[in-house]
C-alpha cells in the first residue's frame, strides 16, 4: 500500500507494530502493575534503579528488544540499516538521551505510550516537551541544510 507523499511508508507494518506495543504495555501494566518504559527497564536491569519491575522481568524485557528485532529480520527479507552519524556521535547521542530520560523521569515509551494512556499530567507535559523539541530540531536542521526535505 502506497501513501501519496510518503513513498516509503509502511502503514500496515506500522499499525501492526503499534498494536503489539500497546498490547505489550497493557500486559505489563495489567499483569505486573508496572509501566513498560524502556529507560526504566534498562535502569532496573542494569541495577542503576532499585525500584520498578522485578529485575528478572527487566532483564527479560531488555534482552527481548534486540532478540525481537533479530527474529523480525530473520523472518522477513531483512531490515535496511543506515547510520548517517559516526560511532562517537551515536554514543554521544545515546548518552544525552539516557541523561534526558533520567532527568525527565522516563522515556518516550514510558511517557508517550504508557503515561498518556493513563492520562498522566506529567506524561502529557513530557510528551508535549519532547515532541515540540523534536519538531524544532528537525525544523532547524532543515533550515540550516543539515537534512533535506
Amino acid at each position: 500500500m502506497m501513501l501519496p507523499g510518503f513513498p516509503n511508508a509502511m502503514p500496515v507494518a506500522g499499525l501492526a507494530g503499534g498494536l503489539l506495543i500497546g498490547l505489550a504495555a497493557a500486559i505489563m501494566l495489567l499483569g505486573l502493575g508496572r509501566i513498560a518504559g524502556v529507560s526504566g527497564m534498562l535502569a532496573r536491569a542494569s541495577a542503576i534503579a532499585d525500584r520498578g519491575a522485578p529485575r528478572a522481568v527487566a532483564l527479560a524485557f531488555v534482552i527481548g528488544l534486540p532478540v525481537g528485532a533479530l527474529l523480525v529480520t530473520l523472518a522477513s527479507s531483512g531490515v535496511e540499516q543506515r547510520f548517517t552519524a559516526s560511532i562517537p556521535q551515536l554514543v554521544m547521542a545515546g548518552l544525552l538521551v539516557g541523561f534526558g530520560t533520567r532527568l525527565g523521569s522516563g522515556c518516550t515509551s514510558g511517557h508517550g505510550v504508557c503515561g498518556l494512556s493513563r492520562l498522566s499530567r506529567r506524561s502529557m507535559v513530557a510528551t508535549l516537551t519532547f515532541m515540540t523539541s523534536g519538531f524544532a530540531t528537525v525544523g532547524l536542521m532543515r533550515t540550516f541544510g543539515f537534512i533535506n526535505g
